[in-house]
C-alpha cells in the first residue's frame, strides 16, 4: 500500500489524495490491460478446438500438450512466487507470457473434449457474470476483502471435495461441486478487484505488483468458467 504522507507543512504533514489517487488508477489500467490480452490469447485458445476439427483431433491425439501446460502453469508460477521475480522486468513479464501460454494450452484441450455448444455457452456466460461482478466490486460500499480469510477456507473444502470425486462417482456430487466452485471463485474475483482498487478497503495490493495482480484476475475468471463448463456438462 502506498505512503500516503507526500509532504510536510511546519511539523503537520500533509496528505495528497490526488497523487495516491493517480498512481492507483495507473495501477488498474496497467492491471486490466494485461488481463484483457491474457483472456484475449487463452479464449482464443479455447474457441480453436471449436471452429477446427483439425485442431481438436490433434489434440485429442496429442495427451503430451496437457502435460506441457501443467509444467509451463506451475513452472511460471512457482519461479514469480519463489523467485521473486514478479517486481523486475522484463523477467516478470516473460513469466507472465509463459504462465499464459500454459494456460492457454490447457483450455485448448478443454475445448478438444467438450461440445462446442457448452464451450460457446460458457464463454457467454462467464463474460456476462465477470462484468457483472466487476461492476458491483467497484460500486459496493462492502468491503468484501475481510473474508479472505474465510474464502481461504471454503476453497480447501472445495480441493478436498475434488479429490473425494477422484474416487466417488456421483451426478449430484458433481453439481454440487461445480456450483460451490463457481459461488468460491466469483467470490475471489470480488474480493481481488477491491483489493486492486484499493480506497478505503481494508486489504490492498502494491502498484508494483500489477503482474501478480494480473495473474490473481486472471486465475479466478479461468477457474470460474472451468467450474461453468462442468456445471453445464451435467445437463444432459
Amino acid at each position: 500500500m502506498m505512503p500516503a504522507v507526500d509532504t510536510e507543512v511546519g511539523n503537520a504533514p500533509t496528505f495528497s489524495a490526488f497523487e495516491s489517487k493517480s498512481i492507483r488508477l495507473g495501477f488498474i489500467r496497467k492491471v486490466y490491460g494485461i488481463l484483457s490480452v491474457q483472456l484475449l490469447v487463452s479464449f482464443g485458445f479455447v474457441l480453436i478446438p471449436v471452429v477446427s476439427e483439425d485442431v481438436k483431433g490433434y489434440a485429442l491425439r496429442n495427451p503430451w500438450m496437457l502435460i506441457l501446460s501443467v509444467v509451463l502453469t506451475f513452472g511460471s508460477m512457482i519461479v514469480l512466487a519463489c523467485c521473486n521475480v514478479h517486481r523486475q522486468f522484463p523477467a516478470n513479464f516473460i513469466c507472465l507470457s509463459i504462465f499464459t501460454v500454459g494456460e492457454s494450452f490447457l483450455l485448448l484441450m478443454v475445448g478438444a473434449v467438450t461440445r462446442p455448444e457448452i464451450i460457446m455457452w460458457g464463454v457467454i456466460i462467464t463474460t456476462i457474470v465477470c462484468l457483472a461482478l466487476t461492476v458491483f466490486a467497484f460500486q459496493t460500499k462492502i468491503d468484501f476483502t475481510v473474508f479472505n480469510g474465510l474464502m481461504f477456507v471454503l476453497l480447501i473444502v472445495l480441493i478436498v471435495m475434488g479429490f473425494i470425486m477422484m474416487f466417488v462417482r456421483s451426478d449430484i456430487l458433481r453439481v454440487v461441486y461445480s456450483a460451490f466452485g463457481a459461488f468460491i471463485f466469483s467470490a475471489y474475483l470480488v474480493i481481488d478487484t477491491q483489493m486492486i482498487i484499493g480506497g478505503s478497503h481494508k486489504y490492498q495490493m502494491s502498484p508494483e505488483d500489477y503482474v501478480f495482480a494480473a495473474i490473481t484476475l486472471y486465475v479466478d475468471i479461468i477457474n470460474l468458467f472451468l467450474m461453468i463448463i462442468s456445471l453445464l456438462n451435467t445437463q444432459k
